[in-house]
């Protein structure tokens, strides 16, 4: 497969060979600690050295034109979230009628379920995935209670097979199949948080479709990690947060997608609000509500500029680079990952399992290591090296290297300290 070797002079070869490398210098690495390893930007990505002067700007704005910032500052803050349309709908795979960037993750995810899970008589089932992320889970049960229907009917998880760890994409299938008219909606993560596996969007929402079912995405590890083509799988609707890989900062805010054929549809059910309405008579402050024939007549509220100002900061480096040269180097770099624990394996009995899917096209750039025969006492002596990774109960660690700001040689250094720390 390669001549790579598990050493730093290997490491560093690579990053001398790493044309995005230069980008890592566009972060701040933290610093309470000497030489520490960042490789958690699937929990929250690293600041953009730019986001101080986007934030600073705006508070300049609103110091010298108080409500006139409106109109008048160098990004009117009426029109600030249209700032984002065209770079995240490139992330995404989308038109621009197609997206808007406004409120967090799990507000969307309910307003888009307004929209897309419209029970009726035996049509009623959700399937989703087993263990989904909470947030997606406390969000699928109370919509269903919302329409007075029992979760414990209405809901069905898909679950990896027994000694598996990872769900089939045929299981997936075989199962919306099998729900036939009963399925209303299909709602999975594309990326599986816990085991980083990247789930056939395309071929899911085409078993959806033939069922009759609307078919949505919680995009949360799957925006800025993968390559996506939302309008081409002809997904219904996504969401995600813009905090991981997207580097935009704690609660960060968040994008969604609306397939086209539904934005112009102005009785499409949904929660509306103000900022949702037809924006040439907005101001005019009519009764009725006339939604905005684009993703944006989803909107409830004006743009929180100060929190976005960080958002854009890191869209315009994603803008420059592009996501297939960030994803080749997520593939090549997560490869090494994956190389470095089998070279660690070899010596030391396999005692560590990576639940990941091997193949590129399966994961991001997160592998998910069982630790075998240890307890969180490993994470916490590889974190007291440094190393900022994620325990999951009951023994996984999660490790992410993120092309735009890790290096090969942060990777050799995390195999380096992992090592050492099996044999204390």
């Amino acid at each position: 497969m390669t001549n790579w070797e598990f050493s730093l002079n290997c490491a560093k070869k690579l990053d001398q060979n790493d044309s995005l490398s230069i980008y890592r210098n566009e972060f701040h690495l933290p610093t309470f600690k000497e030489n520490i390893i960042y490789l958690n930007g699937n929990s929250l990505g690293l600041q953009p050295k730019s986001a101080k002067y986007h934030i600073e700007t705006e508070l300049d704005e609103w110091a010298r034109w108080g409500v006139e910032g409106h109109t008048k500052a160098k990004n009117p803050w009426l029109t600030y979230h249209e700032l984002f349309t065209k770079k995240i709908s490139k992330i995404v795979g989308a038109k621009e009628c197609e997206v808007a960037v406004t409120h967090s993750l799990t507000t969307n995810i309910h307003l888009l379920m307004v929209s897309f899970y419209r029970p009726k008589g035996k049509r009623n089932k959700i399937l989703c995935e087993k263990k989904a992320f909470p947030s997606d889970q406390y969000a699928i049960q109370s919509q269903v209670k919302f329409h007075n229907l029992n979760p414990k009917e209405s809901i069905v998880e898909i679950s990896p097979r027994e000694g598996e760890h990872t769900i089939r994409n045929e299981d997936i299938i075989s199962k919306i199949e099998e729900l036939g008219e009963e399925l209303s909606l299909v709602l999975i993560g594309g990326v599986n948080y816990f085991t980083g596996q990247v789930f056939d969007m395309k071929k899911i929402t085409s078993a959806g479709h033939k069922v009759g079912a609307y078919v949505g995405f919680d995009l949360a590890h799957g925006v800025g990690n993968i390559l996506l083509n939302l309008n081409e799988w002809n997904v219904d609707f996504a969401a995600w947060c813009s905090y991981k890989y997207l580097n935009s900062g704690p609660g960060g805010v968040s994008g969604y997608f609306i397939n086209e054929k539904y934005v112009v549809n102005e009785e499409m059910p949904r929660f509306a609000g103000w900022w949702g309405h037809d924006k040439t008579n907005r101001f005019n402050m009519p009764s009725k509500f006339s939604p905005i024939p684009t993703a944006e007549g989803w909107q409830l509220s004006n743009a929180p500029v100060i929190s976005m100002a960080v958002h854009l900061a890191s869209l315009k480096i994603f803008d420059e680079v592009g996501m297939p040269k960030l994803r080749d180097k997520s593939i090549l770099l997560t490869n090494y990952l994956e190389f470095v624990v089998k070279k660690i394996n070899e010596k030391n009995n396999n005692i560590f399992q990576i639940i990941t899917p091997k193949n590129k096209q399966e994961r991001g750039c997160q592998l998910s290591i069982v630790a075998n025969g240890f307890d969180r006492l490993l994470f916490n002596e590889i974190s007291k090296a440094g190393v900022i990774s994620d325990w999951r109960e009951p023994n996984v660690i999660r490790v992410a290297p993120v092309p735009l700001y890790n290096s090969f040689e942060d990777v050799f250094r995390f195999g380096e300290i992992l090592q050492k720390s099996i044999k204390k």
